[in-house]
Formats: C-alpha cells, sequence, structure tokens
C-alpha cells in the first residue's frame, strides 16, 4: 500500500469517496482508512488478462453461468473494508440477492462469489494477510495469490524464492487449506477441477 488518508470512515463514506475520484486512481478501505492502491505493471494486468480468458473459456466450456466484470467492490460482512479484486468470478444468478449490487457494483455475499484471484504486487502483505483473513471469514470458497515476481516472503512462498501460485480452499470447518503451485506444476481448482493449466502458462501468459 502506498498512502492512507487519515480520518477514519464507514464503508458507504467510502463508496461517496470513490464517487469523486478519477477512474485512474484505485483505492480500497482498510479497517477504515482509506488507501491508495499502487498502479499496475504491465506483466500484472497481462496476467489478470490470461486467467480472465482461460477462466470465462472454461465456464463457457462448462456452462457455468458466471462471469468476470471488470469491477467488483467486495464487502466483508461488519467491517469497514472495502477491495477490488482483481479477477472476482460472480455467480451471476445470486447478485438478485446483493442490495448493493445495482447501484454500487458491491457484494457482500460469498455465494455471489465462488473465487477470488489477487496477482501480487508491491502491497503483498495485503494479499497475504490481510484478504486472506476477510475472504476467509466471509466464506469465500476459492482464493487464489498469483505471486508472479515472487515478491512474498521466504516464510510464505519458500527458501530460495520463486514464482508460486497459492490457492487456499475453504474446508468444512471454515478455514482455508492452501496448496502451492510452481513451474510445471498443474494447477488444482475445486471450482475448475478440468482446468488443464500449469503454473508457469499463467506466469508467462501464454498457454500450452
Amino acid at each position: 500500500m502506498t498512502q492512507a488518508l487519515q480520518k477514519l470512515v464507514t464503508f458507504d463514506e467510502f463508496v461517496e469517496f470513490l464517487q469523486t475520484q478519477p477512474d485512474n486512481i484505485c483505492y480500497e478501505l482498510y479497517d477504515g482508512e482509506i488507501i491508495q492502491v499502487p498502479l499496475p505493471t504491465g506483466d500484472h494486468e497481462e496476467i489478470i488478462a490470461f486467467l480472465v480468458k482461460i477462466l470465462t473459456l472454461e465456464c463457457h466450456r462448462r456452462n457455468l453461468n458466471y462471469g468476470i466484470p471488470k469491477t467488483v467492490l467486495v464487502k466483508p460482512e461488519n467491517k469497514k473494508a472495502g477491495y477490488f479484486p482483481d479477477v472476482p468470478l460472480l455467480n451471476l444468478p445470486n447478485l438478485i440477492n446483493e442490495s448493493q449490487w445495482k447501484k454500487e457494483s458491491t457484494i457482500s455475499n460469498s455465494d455471489s462469489i465462488p473465487l477470488v484471484i489477487e496477482v501480487v504486487s508491491i502491497n503483498w502483505r495485503d494479499d497475504y494477510h490481510k484478504k486472506l483473513a476477510d475472504y476467509e471469514e466471509m466464506g469465500i470458497q476459492e482464493y487464489w495469490i498469483v505471486d508472479y515476481a515472487a515478491l512474498g516472503s521466504k516464510e510464505l512462498i519458500g527458501d530460495p524464492k520463486q514464482p508460486t501460485i497459492t490457492i487456499y480452499s475453504l474446508s468444512d470447518d471454515g478455514e482455508y487449506r492452501s496448496k502451492q503451485f510452481r513451474g510445471v506444476d498443474c494447477i488444482e481448482s475445486p471450482t475448475f477441477p478440468e482446468l488443464n493449466l500449469t503454473a508457469e502458462q499463467i506466469f508467462t501468459s501464454r498457454e500450452a
């Protein structure tokens, strides 16, 4: 993260603030603090574009009524927080149950978002700690952290550090269980069990 505004705000105040800001600057809300998110790099955006393409094709192939919109604000319940995931997979039929969706593209129900992907940038601690905890508490079934530049700590991605994808899946006890993928490891996704994709293909944004 880069810069926090001093005054603590509510989620509704945060939404009002967003409406006054230019489209080329992104902010998120962390425990009542408005945080300016760093501008993404080209590699970061290429990986997002690749994942959106692959998962959209997979949804069509399996006839899943899911979609990946450009902008979704995720609101953890009972918290002064709001995040814009890099790749938010939405369960489109469930959006009828989201009271803030039509006006503010905001969701707070885990049934509306079965999978979230964050592509790591310089604010990697948020992805591995803050967002991880909040997505787990919300009950989001699957969460990917795509650390293509190996920015996470050695404790998180191993020593020596190398590009790593960590996939968290929600267990029956409501806690995340994780598995890591590197190089030619084939991705194992509970949401897309037939996905034929390696970690390296994601890092290079190229299919075989």
